[in-house]
């Protein structure tokens, strides 16, 4: 879910794959009808950091989005799906992510997004979140935690695998960058599992524990 695109018509649900979700629903549908009201709805993709500068500082921001729903809502647009805005160290354009449970200082504050919700609610326009489930930042309390000891609480919370051999990865699965997915820990001699840059480590899943960290974080 990492089109460049600045406008979509999608006939998919707002948690298309996992990755996105709708906050504030009070935005009407048009007319009465059976379906879902992102069926018919058009949906425009914004990556705040190129969108509307508020500031003068050269980079897009909550409140210039904010600035922008009229112009929005001219358009014809239903929803705004908004690319990561969370705390991130910004190796993957904000797809690696720190902290689920507050704004990167570079696009504003939780203040510029509920006022964001809030006008965009007024003015009928649902506002749909990029959620980055797979996985999370190294930089990550979460990470850091689970990369200091094998035995550490959080150990499980990621994929954790010991080398075949010494200097060699737990098998020859690659990443989508056409490298190895498995990156040396020298503090605990093993290796941890990433689909994407090394900086981005996979959650695992199959953790109960992750399930319901993950879930807390979208009710968030």
């Amino acid at each position: 879910m990492r089109s460049t695109i600045n406008q979509l018509a999608v006939g998919a649900p707002a948690c298309l794959l996992g990755m996105l979700f709708c906050v504030g629903s009070r935005a009407q549908s048009h007319g009465p009808s059976a379906d879902p009201w992102w069926k018919h709805a058009v949906i425009y993709e914004i990556y705040p950091r190129s969108f509307q500068d508020s500031n003068g500082d050269g980079m897009g921001d909550l409140k210039g989005i904010t600035q922008r729903l009229d112009y929005l809502k001219d358009l014809g647009v239903d929803a705004i799906w908004i690319a990561p805005i969370y705390p991130s160290p910004q190796v993957d354009f904000g797809y690696d992510i720190s902290d689920y449970e507050n704004i990167d200082p570079q696009y504003g504050t939780l203040a510029d997004f509920d006022r964001l919700v809030a006008e965009a609610n007024r003015r009928g326009i649902h506002v749909i979140m990029d959620a980055v489930l797979n996985h999370t930042s190294d930089k990550s309390p979460w990470f850091i935690e689970s990369a200091s000891s094998r035995t550490n609480p959080k150990r499980d919370w990621y994929i954790w695998r010991s080398g075949k051999a010494p200097g060699q990865p737990p098998n020859n699965w690659l990443s989508i960058f056409g490298h190895s997915a498995w990156q040396y820990s020298p503090t605990t001699d093993q290796y941890y599992y990433h689909y994407f840059y090394v900086q981005q480590p996979d959650l695992n899943w199959r953790n109960p524990q992750v399930e319901k960290a993950m879930f807390d974080q979208l009710r968030f």
